[in-house]
């Protein structure tokens, strides 16, 4: 196995494109991807591309050719793949890139994800999100994200010290951070009153402990190490890349306040990459609803059980803190388009990594990304660093 680099990210803005295709975003974020490694289309070996429901969204499927197409590589005939994981797509589509380089099959890998959620109603949007999880004995009996999420939340709450002030403070942080980050959805700064006194979306979560719906796309080059250096002065290793499942449903988990595929991508990071936790500068977590980014920092094993919304409110994760988590602003204040957060993750990190993330740039030498599919039933973590 060859050791992994990356040379070039990209990412659009993030929000609502009207204006703006679903082809059109992945080209503009492959475009920006390019440009920052370089390179040009000609050197593309493969494409992987995390996408989780445009046939719903913008009722276009067969996503890996239209990609190619749209972007001049299908009649050079790249072969290019998409990359289905629900919300996890996009570290998918990320882990196969590195995959493929990694064993000496490609050389020259792109990595992107890409959804338009818009263009739909909230009330399809919500039902397409739904189905990441079992559509048979969850959804149809009525459950939605923000009603499983809340479920978690509440069993969490009636057994761990997690105050409702302690969870509205992780989207305060993220807002915070959102704020100085120029493709997040979300530039403004909130208030926990701000969070307390929105609408109840799902008790205990209110309409600020989720992530918005989302158009995006993100980007990123990959190439053997041993190479990086042909295209860039300032290459990010891949240190590890480690994918995990659980049960698609919540009824069926161990401890539905405890992700065990986290628990196990985390470990197996942890071990291909040979660090502790204590290596790691930055974290960019899945906080698709607040309580997801409690249980991520626990699950990851930064803190012990119970302890996270405590380390929240006291600053440990914000920019200036011990281990800054969604420096990006994260799914809450940056956006969530399903199939490009998980590469808008690594993104992130890359950025930090090279210290030009302006004014959220943190002191870091090593991130880690953690992207989830559905409830928990898919989890992919990845290690970088210089």
């Amino acid at each position: 196995m060859r050791d992994v680099a990356v040379i070039g990210v990209g990412c659009t803005e993030f929000g609502e494109h009207w204006s703006t295709s679903f082809r059109d975003l992945f080209v503009n974020a492959g475009a920006l991807a390019l440009e920052d490694a370089g390179i040009s289309g000609e050197k593309i070996d493969a494409l992987y591309v995390g996408n989780m429901s445009a046939g719903r969204f913008v009722e276009q499927e067969h996503i890996g050719a239209l990609i190619a197409d749209y972007a001049g590589l299908a009649t050079k005939n790249v072969p290019s793949t998409r990359v289905e994981a629900a919300c996890a797509s996009g570290g998918l589509a990320f882990r196969q890139a590195v995959i493929a380089v990694a064993s000496g099959m490609e050389d020259v890998v792109v990595a992107a994800g890409v959804e338009k959620m818009t263009d739909v109603g909230t009330g399809a949007s919500v039902d397409m999100l739904a189905s990441a999880a079992d559509r048979e004995w969850e959804g149809f009996a009525g459950a939605t994200f923000p009603g499983l999420y809340a479920m978690i939340a509440n069993d969490y709450m009636n057994r761990y010290p997690l105050t409702r002030e302690q969870l509205a403070q992780v989207a305060v942080k993220n807002h915070e951070n959102g704020a100085k980050n120029p493709i997040a959805q979300f530039r403004n700064r909130i208030s926990v009153d701000t969070v307390l006194s929105s609408s109840l979306v799902a008790d205990p979560l209110r309409l600020f402990d989720c992530s918005p719906i989302t158009d995006g796309a993100a980007a990123v080059v990959v190439v053997p190490l041993e190479r990086a250096h042909e295209f860039t002065d300032s290459p990010v290793r891949v240190l590890a890349s480690a994918q995990a499942s659980d049960t698609i449903s919540l009824h069926d988990r161990r401890d539905i306040s405890t992700l065990d595929a986290t628990v196990a991508a985390g470990k197996r990071a942890f071990d291909l990459a040979g660090l502790s936790h204590k290596d790691i500068d930055l974290v960019e977590v899945h906080d698709c609803f607040t309580i997801a980014e409690i249980c991520a920092i626990e699950d990851l094993g930064f803190c012990k059980k119970g302890e996270a919304g405590k380390l929240t409110a006291e600053g440990v994760t914000a920019l200036g803190g011990k281990i800054p988590v969604n420096t990006s602003g994260g799914l809450k204040a940056c956006g969530h388009p399903v199939g490009a957060t998980g590469i808008k993750q690594i993104c992130e990190v890359v950025t930090q990594l090279r210290g030009d993330a302006g004014a959220r740039q943190v002191d870091a030498e090593i991130g880690m990304t953690h992207n989830v599919g559905g409830t928990g039933a898919t989890v992919v973590v990845h290690i970088l660093g210089v």
